[in-house]
């Protein structure tokens, strides 16, 4: 897997965590599915399958001990369950996930299912787990309904630390991104004592308006050179707006009003690399810190324990974690277009990875080449 560092480049001035991923906040664990199976025509029921989970665990005991969370949406064609409940209480109380579109339901029941199996006490029980969802069906077999519980329990049970596959797997399998093949792709951001990371599943964006650390590459790769899987819009039957959902951690303590400024910024990040919220993408953005664990209860009724003690960023200290969020979703999305490979998914239809030779070559002659 080649990331956007490993051509030589950067982008933006703070510097990232040992592994520029959403698990340089320590705690946080990702596991991912991959389903890819046949090729050639679209039989629905039978594939092609071009599709997957991302699940990501913020940590070991969010199931007992939740965490201070903050959501944005951008745009609101898509979906994100779970958030009504982030946003009244102000805690993350599950693992999150990301699939296709047509998967949410499955994949948010087995989530359910699967802390029901995890769980050490008592029979009583309520949960309402996140997850999110972008659009494959230019690639996958989408109505096949081809994810199921075994995957997401998968996932959750292969999460670790450390790197974090990017490209065209788990849930970002069957996704395209500016034109040119997308998917997952994830970036950290160290800030004095404090680490951001972030993951995004991406799927959205116009070619055109594609920019990398500034410069207009989408421009420079025009459709006659390299066609998008969009093209084909009588197979396709919808135009290429997608959508993209951005996954934020910290260990800075900050509180809910605070995540949910920090969820905003993955916006300008998202805008930095030419993606615009338009009409029908799903852009939505949750943010979560990890710090605090244990001291966040009585979030449930019944068992509230008087006055608690918590640890918060003040706010006149907190803009150099949005710049930390801009910058690593920026980076997030270089990543999941430079590590995805080319992909032939239904009917023959091709995203094409956007060329490293090309992006070498345009980058060098802006200026933002690897010699700069």
């Amino acid at each position: 897997m080649t990331r956007y560092r490993d051509l030589g480049l950067r982008v933006g001035l703070l510097p990232p965590g040992p592994s520029n991923a959403i698990t340089d906040v320590g705690g946080v664990t990702v596991g991912m599915t991959t389903l890819i199976e046949g090729e050639g025509p679209l039989d629905v029921g039978k594939g092609p399958v071009r599709t997957g989970i991302t699940a990501i665990v913020p940590h070991a005991g969010i199931g007992e001990e939740p965490l201070f969370a903050g959501c944005h949406t951008l745009n609101g064609n898509g979906e994100m369950t779970g958030l009504e409940w982030v946003r009244e209480s102000g805690c993350l109380t599950t693992p999150a996930a990301i699939t296709n579109t047509h998967s949410v339901g499955v994949v948010r029941d087995a989530l359910v299912s699967y802390e029901v199996r995890g769980r050490k006490q008592g029979p009583a029980f309520w949960s309402l787990p996140v997850v999110a969802e972008t659009y494959d069906g230019a690639l996958n077999d989408i109505n096949g309904m081809h994810v199921r519980s075994e995957h997401l329990f998968a996932a959750l049970d292969a999460a670790s630390g450390g790197p974090v596959p990017e490209g065209g797997v788990g849930g970002g399998t069957g996704m395209i991104c500016h034109d040119f093949k997308g998917g997952t792709g994830t970036a950290s951001r160290t800030i004095d004592r404090w680490t951001v990371g972030v993951l995004v599943q991406a799927n959205h964006g116009d070619r055109e308006r594609l920019m990398v650390d500034g410069v207009h590459v989408g421009e420079e790769i025009p459709y006659e050179e390299l066609p998008s899987a969009w093209d084909d819009e009588e197979r396709i039957g919808r135009a290429a707006e997608g959508s993209i959902i951005v996954m934020i951690a910290t260990d800075a303590p900050l509180l809910p009003h605070q995540l949910d400024r920090l969820a905003q910024r993955a916006g300008l990040g998202i805008t930095r690399a030419g993606g615009g919220g338009a009409n029908s993408s799903g852009d939505i953005f949750l943010a979560f810190s990890t710090a605090n664990a244990g001291r966040v209860k009585g979030y449930k009724s019944g068992n509230g324990e008087g006055l608690q003690t918590i640890d918060m960023v003040p706010d006149a200290s907190i803009t150099p974690l949005f710049w930390g969020v801009i910058e690593a979703t920026e980076e997030a999305i270089l990543n999941a277009l430079v590590a995805a490979d080319t992909m032939v998914g239904r009917d023959g239809i091709t995203a094409h990875a956007l060329p490293h030779d090309r992006l070498l070559e345009i980058m060098t002659r802006y200026g933002r080449g690897p010699d700069r």
